[in-house]
Parts: C-alpha cells; structure tokens; sequence
C-alpha cells in the first residue's frame, strides 16, 4: 500500500520519546506545506486588522517596524527549522520545549500556542462576518446591508456559522484542504497585488486621499517617534501580523520529508509575507497617510478594519474583487488555522498532559478529530463572550495574541538553544542556527512579552478598564486580563493534570532529552 494512502501505527507503549500518533504520512510538500502558511497567516484579513493599530504607533515607520517585526520572526524560524531536524513532532512547542526545559515549560509553551490560536481564530471568524455583509452591500448596491454586522446576535449567528463550516473541512482529511487552498491563496495574492498597484497609480495621478511619495525615512527604525513603548506597541502588531508561518511544522508528521519540508516552507512563508506587507503598506501610506479623520490610517473608525474604508476608493468597481479576497482569506486562514491547536492538543493528549481523549484521531479521515472539535467549541464560545463585552474586541484580543506570541515563539527559540548546547561550536552554521538566532530571536520577542504586559496594565490600554470607577477612571486593561490572565488560567490547569495525570509531569510519557553531542 502506498505511503500517502495510509496512516502510521499509533505507537501504544508508554514512550519518553518521540512517537507516532495514527496521522497520515507522506501527504505535505513544500509547495502545500508553503500555502498553508500564507494561509493560515492570512496577509489580506491581518493587514486589514492589524495595519490600523500599527500606523497609530508609529506613523509612517510601519515599514520599518514590519522589518524589525521580520528579524525575530526570521531568527526564531531558524530555531524551528534545527528543532524540527532533530524531532519532527506535531507537538512542536510543546514537545521541544518539554525536552529542553522539562513538562512545566513545555506545557506552557504548549498552552501559549493553543491560546494564541484560539484568540485569532475567533478574529478570523469576526472578519469574515464583516466582510460577507460588505460584499454583499457592495454587489447589491444597498449599502444599510454592511450595518446589520454590527447587529451582534446577527453577528454572532454567522460567526459560529464560519467556525462550524471551518472546523468541518479542516476534520477532514489534510489533502482536501490543500486542494481547498492553492486557488484561495492564489486569488488572495493577486487582489492584494492589484489594490497594491491601484493605490500607487491614483497617488501618483493626484487623485488619493492624502498623497506621500515614499521616503526613505519610512524604513528607519530612529525615526519612530514617541519612545520605547510606542516601538513596543508597534512591534506587537508587527508581531501579530507575521505569525501563523509554524503551522508549516505542525504538520511535520504528515509532511513526504519530515526533516527538512517543514524547515524550509516555514522559511519560504516568513520571507513571502514580509515582501507583500512592505507592498501594501507603502501604497497605503502613499494613498492615505496617517491622519485621524477621513481615509487616514489612524482614524479609529476605520483603523481596525482599512481595507473595509479603502476598497470603493482605490478599487472602484472592482471593490467587490477586495471583500471577496479578504473574506477568502479570513475564511480559508479560519480552516488552516485549526490544524495548529489541533495537532498541538494531539500530541498533549498522546503524551497525557491533557486528558487521552484529546488523543483521538479520526479512523477514517486520521486527523485529529476530537482536538479539532474542542478548538472550534472554545474559539466560537471566546469570540461571543468577547463580542457582547466589547465592540472593540477585534483589536483588544489582537494585542493579546501579540503578547501571546512572543510568549511562546520565545520560549521555543530558547529550547533550540538550550538543547542543542553541546553543537553550539561545532561548526560556525552550528554556532548561527542552533546557538546564535535563536538566542537573539527568543530574547527579544520575551523581553516584547514582558514589557506588554507591563503596559498593559494601564487602564488606556484596550478598549475598556476593568475594574474602573463610576467616571470611567482607574481600573486595569482588557488586555491585561486577556493575555495574562489565560496564561494564568493555563498555569492552574497544569497544577490539575500534575495530580490528574501524572506520567507525563513525571517525565514518564514525554522525558527530557539529552542533548545531541558532536553530531552533524
């Protein structure tokens, strides 16, 4: 029987290694793996969401924050990349983190992943909403149909309607959903490409909203102006916006070159996102600028969703062509997205630091069925509780996941070079790759991780202050309470498996490894 058509032997013994977990084998190539990374980033709905937040940081130097956004990223991937050589597991996070460190970090790495994923899930589905009933609006001609998503029982309704739909597609088989993304990443690419282009024509003829001809200065970090927090904050969506590229080494079980594949479409991704992004932002500087009235990039109207305010505009009649990609691509990243905490809830229940149940793998479709289902239950319950809180929560929860990120991106980037310690001057590519990227990487995006937390505890942070007075004064940031608290959250739970489920925590299931020496 061929490879591709079958899936590996689950591997029942009680194991303080890598192991099996019944998914298909042989079924992921670099091209597939390469989609599903621009996929699950999504580069037409995180612009849209997170471009607002990044140009009120830091003005016009958002080309220079994405680059320094992209240092990290791109540090930290060569970290995955060598981890993913020595144990290509679909915990990923998790599982390396646990041998380097131990259970107690790896869990948490583990749970900093799984929340990341289910805070931006909940965006995904939340941006598609919006841009179904503006592309509906936009085809019709009745503009009052783009106000009902602000209904939020409507809004709502159709969001848990998109996680369903998502979650059904992804349950199935890894194939299908590669098929499902060549034509929907294709198609985004090109829209993006065209609004890119468009942009920069109406600038250049004198018919844009607030015309700049691009300056160097945009790509100077020591330009940015307000002060370390401003940087920080700018980061943090920078950060926000590259993320969702390891969802190329989840798959690293499934992948036809577990090894290598990964590696190199995780790198593949990091570097195709950082060239569309510095496209669209320079021609949304030149057509908008960055005033807070009108089509200005800070107008908090419009700030958390630019491409809602730009596409009549720029695009004319071909507007509808922008909705469409950014629902596609909300709704295609929405599907991609699960195969992250799916895979990574896989591997915790195989090694037991989560109930066994979420072990289960679907003997039809070997994939992790139960996980999958879990994620979208949580993800669409988040978004509904989050929505009725806030009208805002779209950008509150996207400066959540930032801190999220470097929480557990930094974490792995340190395992890389804890447990590679004894390589670290083998070679002068040992000593970059295994000891020197990912040091700098993981440090920076931890040090971003502390430093937002810290601020976040100002009340001005986010959308609402909980626990404010009457006149709306004191109280701490939603933000605070949402990225800090669910790590909290996940610290507690871990307290319960070590008494519920021991084996693992006890390095029974899943043991530190000792580190490779002298190996090449």
């Amino acid at each position: 029987m061929s490879i591709t058509n079958r899936a590996a032997e689950p591997d029942s013994s009680v194991t303080t290694g890598i192991s099996r977990k019944g998914l298909s084998v042989g079924t992921v190539g670099v091209l597939g793996a390469l989609v599903m990374g621009i996929s699950c980033i999504a580069p037409a709905y995180t612009y849209t969401a997170g471009i607002g937040g990044a140009v009120g940081a830091v003005g016009f130097q958002v080309p220079a924050i994405l680059l320094l956004g992209f240092i990290p990223m791109l540090l930290v991937a060569f970290g995955y990349r060598e981890l993913n050589k020595a144990m290509p597991d679909s915990g990923t996070s998790f599982t390396w983190a646990t041998r380097a460190f131990g259970p107690y970090v790896g869990w948490m790495a583990g749970w900093g992943l799984i929340v990341a994923t289910i805070l931006v899930l909940s965006n995904l589905a939340g941006i598609a909403v919006d841009f179904l009933f503006l592309l509906i609006s936009q085809i019709s001609g009745n503009e009052a149909i783009a106000e009902i998503t602000r209904n939020p029982f409507v809004n709502v309704s159709v969001c848990l309607a998109f996680v369903a739909l998502a979650a059904w597609v992804s349950y199935r088989d890894v194939s299908t959903s590669q098929k499902l993304q060549y034509g929907l990443v294709a198609f985004q690419i090109v829209i993006l490409v065209l609004f890119a282009v468009m942009a920069i024509v109406e600038t250049v003829q004198g018919n844009a909203f607030e015309p700049h001809m691009p300056e160097l200065a945009w790509f100077n970090p020591f330009e940015i102006q307000g002060g370390l927090s401003m940087i920080v904050m700018g980061l943090s969506a920078s950060v926000f916006m590259f993320w969702g590229w390891d969802v190329t080494l989840t798959m690293n079980e499934e992948a036809k070159d577990p090894e290598r594949t990964p590696g190199r479409a995780a790198m593949l991704t990091v570097v195709s996102i950082i060239a569309i992004y510095l496209l669209l932002t320079v021609s949304s500087l030149m057509y908008s600028g960055i005033g807070d009235t009108g089509l200005g990039l800070t107008n908090e109207d419009i700030g958390g969703n630019v491409f809602f305010a730009l596409s009549g505009p720029v695009m004319g009649g071909l507007a509808f062509l922008l909705s469409l990609a950014v629902l596609t691509s909300s709704a295609s990243s929405l599907q991609s997205t699960f195969i992250s905490p799916a895979r990574t809830l896989l591997a915790m229940g195989h090694y037991g630091a989560v109930p066994k149940s979420f072990a289960g793998v679907s003997p039809r479709f070997f994939t992790p069925g139960f996980a999958t289902i879990a994620s979208a239950v949580v993800a669409g319950g988040f978004y509904a509780v989050m929505r009725f809180l806030s009208e805002d929560a779209l950008w509150d929860t996207i400066l959540a996941l930032g801190m999220m990120i470097c929480f557990y991106y930094g974490i792995t980037a340190l395992s890389c070079v804890w447990y590679f310690r004894h390589q670290w001057f083998d070679s002068g590519k040992d000593f970059f790759f295994k000891f020197a990227s990912p040091l700098v990487g993981g440090i920076i995006l931890l040090v971003l991780f502390v430093i937002t937390a810290v601020d976040s505890l100002a009340p001005d942070y986010g959308s609402i202050a909980i626990g404010a007075d009457a006149n709306g004064e004191g109280g701490i940031g939603i933000v605070f309470f949402i990225g800090v608290g669910l790590l909290l959250f996940g610290a507690v739970l871990m307290v319960v498996m070590r008494f519920v489920s021991p084996a693992f925590f006890q390095g029974r299931t899943l043991g530190m490894d000792a580190p490779p020496s002298n190996r090449r």
